[in-house]
């Protein structure tokens, strides 16, 4: 419960209970209560942007820290102080939650592995946008090899002899389909070096903000629900979420250049 409702139930109920018993019981300092007092019947000065940092909460799905919000304002013409920013999402409490972190795991028997090439990629790392992406109820080869054949289909226009797919050393990628797939389309692999998942960091980076932004935060109950939260919000992802490093989202960068 926000500390502007506590302070309008103690003044509603200032004559039937002691204010510093109830101060005391929703844990609010009296000092805070009687400068709400005084401040009553006057509009607060940062109400209306904090009615506009509230919307652009609700579209982001409750995901914007405040150095993003801060960005986003900038890019909508509203420039304040990235402190100002905070000291309203805290005031009215419109904070993002908290990430959570995971464990990098490796599963299943190990076919082909590659050298590590992630520091010499042309990216998709260009603009940190998601290509294509599948969904599934267990881990298994054809669903990478049905993501590649989806990427590649988008993207025909770009050189595949360019393309180089970096990977961690989980059984889908070090099979011999995989391989076969790779050499199909003239893609050159890349592979983390084994117990070390920071070679992989964009890809672990977007599934822990996958995870955290979209899946604990609803929780959804069936398959097809999943589906459909993940589908709006990779959209989201590539065509609204701002990045931090370059104040625009994904596809916007693209686009652009």
């Amino acid at each position: 419960m926000k500390p502007a409702v506590k302070y309008h139930i103690i003044y509603r109920h200032r004559t039937e209970y002691p204010v510093s018993v109830m101060c005391q019981f929703f844990k609010v300092s009296r000092s805070g209560y009687y400068d709400f007092i005084r401040r009553l019947g006057r509009p607060e000065k940062d109400a209306a942007l904090a009615k506009i940092i509230a919307e652009q909460r609700k579209r982001s799905f409750g995901t914007y820290g405040y150095r993003r919000m801060w960005l986003w304002l900038k890019s909508q013409n509203i420039y304040c102080n990235p402190k100002t920013v905070l000291g309203i999402m805290k005031k009215y409490d419109l904070l993002s939650e908290i990430r959570r972190r995971r464990k990098w795991q490796q599963l299943g028997q190990q076919v082909h592995k590659y050298k590590n090439l992630l520091n010499s990629m042309n990216r998709d790392l260009y603009d940190n946008s998601i290509v294509a992406y599948k969904t599934g109820t267990q881990q298994t080869v054809n669903l990478v090899l049905d993501t590649i054949r989806l990427a590649m289909k988008r993207e025909k226009k770009r050189g595949a002899a360019e393309l180089q797919l970096h990977s961690d050393q989980g059984f889908q990628y070090t099979s011999q389909a995989y391989f076969q797939l790779t050499q199909e389309y003239g893609i050159t692999p890349s592979m983390s070096r084994r117990g070390n998942p920071y070679d992989n960091a964009m890809a672990e980076n977007f599934f822990s903000i996958l995870k955290t932004e979209c899946i604990y935060r609803h929780k959804p109950d069936t398959f097809a629900q999943a589906n459909e939260m993940i589908d709006r919000y990779i959209h989201f992802y590539n065509h609204e979420r701002i990045q931090c490093k370059t104040g625009v989202a994904p596809l916007t960068l693209r686009h652009s250049s």
